[in-house]
């Protein structure tokens, strides 16, 4: 009898240190304390939302999922607002900011008068990082420098591009992140032999709304196809963009080495027509058959490609983890930022893929709370 409670205290334990994993979700309900996430809605960007609803099936009433505003730009005090509503709640100890937008860093200083003690991860910065990471605990990004500004040129090169079409709108380029990426893209593209042209969209953010910008990419997509020839690659900045892009594209024959969200979801399942059964939602090995079957139907194979891991779910997946593995573990303040322990909780949302976590680095100095992330590439 002792040897079977000594066991049983040993299995306690262990699954009390676990940073993430399926141990841990096999203890849903155990535990005192709720993480909350606030993330984009369907509209402005689906798999961000199911990421976060996945979370709350897996962890039950130990998850509160909010929603920011699709016009964010516009509506930061709503933001704040609600991001001051979920932390109101004494229970909650630990906040996932989905794709940190307008905003984050205001409402997160001002929910830390409420809560000082509050873990605060990030991801997909869209402030400057700088800034973002003095109120954040953790920050996941993709490599959108080094990463894809390095990696994306060789890739479209791989596929046969000659030409490099780069959609984008002022707010985007205003951004730290997003304009250094450019600058590496178009000095790659120049080393590779690739023409580098840009070509400003409307903001989906703006007048035109998200209608207006997916119009001008089906409009423009075959104008630039007939100037360039189908030896054109495509990427554009924003994930309204990629749907229309990605049907545009298969339509001309061009080529789309990956998309801005990095992932089989982004964009490809509604721009292919491809039904997918509501159990296989977050099925990315049946979501990537099902593509490499639409893509071979328009006669495309070989030349479209992305990352093989659904990012943005798998961040909002590894952030939610990490988070329910600290409150458990007591909420120790030297466990507030494990690149390690963050490291495996991103690989086992991986689904087997690898993912690869650095320091983020700009301008020379490198940012010890913020994880920089990257795949390698899966070609249709």
């Amino acid at each position: 009898m002792k040897k079977a409670v000594c066991f049983l205290l040993a299995a306690i334990l262990l699954i009390s240190l676990s940073g993430c994993g399926s141990a841990a979700k096999d203890q849903a309900g155990a535990g005192a304390g709720k993480v909350a996430i606030i993330t984009s809605t369907v509209s402005q960007g689906e798999e961000n939302y199911q990421g976060a609803m996945l979370m709350k099936k897996e962890y039950g009433d130990r998850v509160v999922v909010a929603t920011y505003p699709d016009n964010f730009a516009k509506e930061v005090e709503t933001t704040i607002s609600d991001v001051l509503n979920l932390v109101s709640d004494p229970d909650v100890k630990a906040l996932v900011f989905d794709q940190s937008i307008t905003g984050a860093t205001a409402a997160i200083k001002k929910a830390r008068e409420i809560n000082p003690d509050l873990l605060v991860l990030f991801t997909t910065p869209g402030e400057d990082p700088s800034m973002q990471a003095q109120v954040a605990d953790v920050i996941l990004a993709c490599d959108e420098i080094e990463g894809v500004g390095n990696m994306l040129p060789a890739q479209a090169a791989e596929l046969g591009a000659k030409t490099f079409i780069h959609y984008s709108f002022p707010r985007h380029m205003s951004m730290v992140a997003i304009a250094a990426r450019h600058d590496l893209l178009k000095a790659n593209c120049e080393k590779l032999g690739i023409t580098f042209v840009d070509v400003t969209a409307p903001d989906p953010q703006g007048d035109a709304g998200f209608s207006g910008t997916q119009q001008f990419i089906l409009e423009d997509v075959p104008r630039e196809i007939e100037k360039y020839g189908k030896d054109t690659a495509f990427y554009a900045t924003n994930t309204t963009m990629q749907e229309p892009l990605i049907k545009a594209i298969c339509e001309g024959g061009a080529i789309f080495p990956q998309s801005c969200g990095e992932s089989p979801l982004d964009g490809f399942p509604n721009a292919l027509g491809i039904q997918i059964p509501e159990d296989k939602s977050s099925d990315i090995p049946y979501i990537i058959g099902e593509i490499q079957k639409s893509v071979a139907s328009y006669g495309m194979t070989g030349r479209i490609s992305t990352w093989p891991v659904a990012v943005n779910m798998a961040m909002i997946e590894a952030c939610t983890d990490y988070a329910i593995g600290w409150i458990d573990r007591g909420m120790p303040d030297d466990g507030r930022c494990d690149m390690e322990k963050m490291t495996a909780c991103l690989n086992e949302a991986a689904d087997g893929e690898t993912v690869y976590v650095t320091h983020f680095v700009f301008s020379g100095y490198t940012f010890e709370n913020m994880f920089a992330i990257r795949c390698d590439y899966i070609t249709f």
